[in-house]
C-alpha cells in the first residue's frame, strides 16, 4: 500500500458494531465526519490538539524527539511524555521530521455485537495525524474522556521493531495502583499494590496494564491498550524519576515446554516484534476523569479495536455456565446416590442443574481428559458422547478445558471438538504476552471460530481488542478472582470495576454460597467459600462484566438457596445501558444497568467501615411507570455473619430515591421490572 493510501485510510468499523443511522435508530445521532486538512510546514514544532469539549489539551512537539504535554481542565497531567519508535535499519532514532499533518473531527455512533456496557456507544474525538519522513507516522486522538495514540508504518518489506518507547513524567506525586509482576511471564493475577510514584523504585518489577494513576489532585487516569495484534503487550516500569517507562517482552527466538502447561524461553530476539512493514501498531490510551464513575462506564477498548473478522456470528451465545472445579465436582445429599467426581454421573447432575435453572452451559475443567497433553481421549469414567447427547436433550452446551500446550500441539483439536458437538473451550496457562503468544491467542480464536467454538482464555493477559475482531472470545481471566480462595478479598476486588473490568470482560468466577468475613475465613475445596457477604456475591453478577459468566459453587448449595439462585440466573451477561451511581475506586461501586425494559442495581463495598449508606436517585427509570423491585440486602448481622441477608419487595417510581445500606465487605443486588 503506498504511503498516501495508508495515511488517508480511515478505520471506522471496530469489531462487533454497525453504524447506526436514522433508518435503523431514529433517536441516535447521525454519524458526522468533518475533515479539515491542514498542511503544516516541515519546520513546525508544536501541534496542539484538544478534546471536543475543550477540557483536555495536548501539545505535541517535534524536533530532536517527539514529546507531548497533557492537561485536564488546566491542570498539568503529563509534564513530559516522550514517544519513540525504533526499528532495525530505519534511522528513526534520529528524530521525527514531519512531512505532512492532517486534522479531523469524528462524531459517530457504534453498536457492539455483544455489549458489556452500552448497546450504542458514542465515538466522538478530534484527531491529529502526523506523517514523518522515513515511512512512519503517529495518530493522536483526543476524546472528552481521554486520549489515545498509535504509530503506523509504511515499509515495503517486513520490519523488526526494536522498541516502542513511552516515558511519562508526572508534575507531582501520584498514587499508582498497580499489579506488579516479577517478570514478563505472568498470569496477570497479582494483587494491587498502591505506591506513590516517587517511591516506586523496584527496577526489577514490571506493572501489567491496565493500571490506575491517581494524581492526588482530584483526577485519575486509567492506562491501557487496544488493537494489540502481531505485537507484544505493553508493561510499565519505573523510570527512577517520578515517572513511568514502557517495557515490552522481547520476541522469543527459542522456547521449550515445561511440564504439561508451562514454557521456558531459551533465547530471545534482539527485537520485540518482527511484523508487516505496512501496518498500524496498537493503540495506547488514557481515560482521564475527576469522576471515578467514568472508569466503570469506559468503552475505550471497544472504540479503538479492530474490525470484526467473522461474517457469521449467529451461533455465538453469551451466557451463564455451571463450573465444577471451584467446588471440587462433589455434589452431595439425598439426590446424589453416586460417587461424585470427574465422571459421567456427576456431569449429568451438573447438566440437570443447568437445565433446571435455564443455564446455558456447563464447563468441564481439568480432570475430564485422561491426559492433559492429549485432548482426544476422555478419562475412562467420562462417556463424552453420552454427555453431549444428554446436554443437547436438555438444551445445555458443554465447554471443555484445555492447556494452551495441548491446543498448540494438537491444532486439529478444534475441528474434532466441533465434530463432537462441543460448544466452546477454556484455554489455560499461557502466562506470557510476547509477540508469539499474542499471535497464539489469535490463531486459537480464528481456528475455534471456524468450528463454531466459543473461547474463554485463562492464565491470560487482559482484553486488548482481539475479542472484537473475533467475537467468539467471550471472556478472559487475567484477574485475581475467586480461584485464589482466601487470597481474593473485597479490599482488592473493589479496584476491579475501575481498572481490570473497565477494559473488558473478566472471568472472576463469582457465585459462592458459603460466605465469610475475613477474620473467620477458613475453607478448602470441596467446601470452598468466599470472603464477603451473600449479598456481595450476588451483586458481583451485576457489577462485574463477562459475556461468559460462571456459577462457581456446588449445585447442591444452589438448590438449597433457591431464591438466590433464581435471582442470579435472571441477570443478563450483556447490557443496553450502564450508569455508575456511586463510585470511588477501591472503596465502593454502585451501578444501575438496563437490559431491555428491566433495570438491575448492584452495589459492593470494602472492609473499611462496618456499614455504608447510599441514597440513590431513581431518575434513570421511565417517567410515569411503577416498578416492582426485588432486592437482596445485607442482614443486620452481616458485618459478623456474612451469610445474613434479607430479600425485599418494594414498589418504586422514577424521581424517587432509595437508601442502600451495605455491611463491610457487603453488597446490594436488585431487579426492577415494570408492573402492569
Amino acid at each position: 500500500m503506498p504511503i498516501h493510501s495508508l495515511y488517508l485510510r480511515l478505520e471506522r468499523q471496530p469489531p462487533r458494531f454497525t453504524l447506526l443511522t436514522e433508518k435503523n435508530m431514529k433517536k441516535t445521532l447521525l454519524p458526522i465526519l468533518l475533515i479539515a486538512a491542514a498542511c503544516f510546514p516541515a519546520s513546525g514544532k508544536d501541534y496542539p490538539l484538544s478534546s471536543p469539549n475543550g477540557e483536555i489539551q495536548i501539545t505535541l512537539s517535534t524536533g530532536d524527539t517527539l514529546s507531548c504535554q497533557v492537561a485536564y481542565k488546566g491542570m498539568p497531567l503529563f509534564e513530559k511524555c516522550h514517544l519513540q519508535l525504533l526499528a532495525e535499519g530505519k534511522g528513526w532514532e534520529r528524530g521525527p521530521h514531519v512531512a505532512k499533518a492532517r486534522r479531523e473531527s469524528v462524531d459517530e455512533r457504534l453498536k457492539p455485537l455483544f455489549p458489556l456496557k452500552e448497546s450504542s456507544v458514542r465515538n466522538h474525538y478530534n484527531q491529529l495525524q502526523l506523517l514523518f519522513k522515513g515511512g512512519y507516522g503517529l495518530e493522536l486522538r483526543a476524546f472528552d474522556n481521554g486520549i489515545a495514540y498509535r504509530f503506523f508504518t509504511s515499509c515495503r518489506d517486513s520490519i523488526c521493531i526494536e522498541d516502542e518507547k513511552l516515558r511519562i513524567t508526572f508534575p507531582g506525586s501520584c498514587l499508582l495502583h498497580l499489579q506488579q509482576a516479577g517478570s514478563f511471564q505472568t498470569s496477570y493475577e497479582e494483587p494491587y499494590t498502591h505506591v506513590p510514584s516517587e517511591q516506586w523504585n523496584d527496577k526489577a518489577a514490571v506493572a501489567v496494564l491496565p493500571l490506575l494513576i491517581d494524581t492526588q489532585k482530584g483526577c485519575k487516569i486509567l492506562a491501557s491498550e487496544s488493537d494489540v495484534r502481531d505485537y507484544p503487550a505493553m508493561f510499565f516500569k519505573t523510570d527512577g524519576n517520578n515517572g513511568l517507562a514502557s517495557a515490552f517482552p522481547q520476541a522469543p527466538a527459542q522456547w521449550e515446554p515445561q511440564g504439561d502447561r508451562g514454557s521456558k524461553i531459551l533465547e530471545e530476539c534482539s527485537y520485540i516484534a518482527k511484523t508487516t512493514g505496512t501496518r498500524r501498531l496498537p493503540w495506547r490510551y488514557f481515560v482521564i476523569s475527576d469522576d471515578d464513575a467514568a472508569f466503570i462506564e469506559n468503552t475505550m477498548t471497544f472504540q479503538l479495536a479492530g474490525e470484526n473478522a467473522l461474517e457469521d456470528t449467529g451461533w455465538i451465545r453469551p451466557g451463564l455456565a455451571s463450573w465444577e472445579w471451584w467446588n471440587g465436582a462433589t455434589p452431595y445429599g439425598s439426590a446424589v446416590d453416586f460417587t461424585a467426581g470427574c465422571n459421567t454421573d456427576t456431569y449429568k447432575y451438573f447438566i440437570d442443574f443447568a437445565a433446571h435453572y435455564g443455564i446455558s452451559y456447563i464447563l468441564m475443567d481439568e480432570g475430564w481428559a485422561e491426559d492433559t497433553r492429549n485432548p482426544f481421549i476422555p478419562n475412562p469414567d467420562v462417556d463424552m458422547q453420552a454427555l453431549i447427547r444428554y446436554g443437547k436433550e436438555k438444551n445445555v452446551g458443554i465447554l471443555l478445558w484445555l492447556t494452551w500446550l495441548a491446543a498448540e500441539e494438537h491444532p486439529d483439536v478444534f475441528e474434532k471438538f466441533g465434530q463432537w458437538g462441543i460448544k466452546g473451550v477454556k484455554i489455560d496457562f499461557m502466562d506470557r504476552s510476547d509477540q508469539w503468544m499474542v499471535n497464539f491467542y489469535e490463531r486459537v480464536a480464528k481456528e475455534a471460530a471456524k468450528h463454531h467454538l466459543l473461547v474463554d482464555f485463562h492464565g491470560s493477559f487482559k482484553p486488548s481488542g482481539l475479542e472484537y475482531v473475533y467475537p467468539n472470545i467471550l471472556s478472559y481471566e487475567g484477574v485475581r478472582g475467586m480461584e485464589q480462595m482466601g487470597g481474593c478479598h473485597p479490599d482488592n476486588s473493589l479496584y476491579l470495576p475501575f481498572i481490570r473490568n473497565a477494559v473488558g470482560a473478566m472471568d472472576y468466577t463469582p457465585g459462592a454460597m458459603l460466605c465469610m468475613q475475613p477474620e473467620a475465613y477458613a475453607s478448602n475445596r470441596p467446601n470452598a467459600a468466599s470472603i464477603g457477604t451473600r449479598a456481595y456475591q450476588m451483586a458481583l453478577y451485576i457489577v462485574f462484566e463477562s459475556s461468559l459468566q460462571m456459577m462457581a459453587d456446588n449445585p447442591t448449595l444452589y438448590y438449597r438457596n433457591d431464591e438466590c439462585t433464581r435471582f442470579i440466573t435472571q441477570i443478563p451477561q450483556t447490557w443496553d445501558e450502564t450508569i455508575a451511581l456511586e463510585a470511588e475506586a477501591g472503596e465502593y461501586a454502585v451501578v444501575a444497568k438496563r437490559k431491555g425494559d428491566k433495570w438491575f442495581i448492584g452495589g459492593i463495598t470494602n472492609n473499611r467501615q462496618p456499614w455504608r449508606g447510599f441514597t440513590i436517585a431513581l431518575d434513570f427509570l421511565e417517567e410515569g411507570k411503577t416498578y416492582r423491585m426485588v432486592s437482596f440486602e445485607d442482614g443486620a448481622n452481616a458485618p459478623r455473619q456474612a451469610m445474613d441477608y434479607r430479600r425485599k419487595e418494594t414498589l418504586m417510581k422514577a424521581g424517587g430515591t432509595y437508601t442502600l445500606r451495605l455491611a463491610r465487605n457487603g453488597g446490594f443486588a436488585a431487579i426492577l421490572e415494570e408492573t402492569e
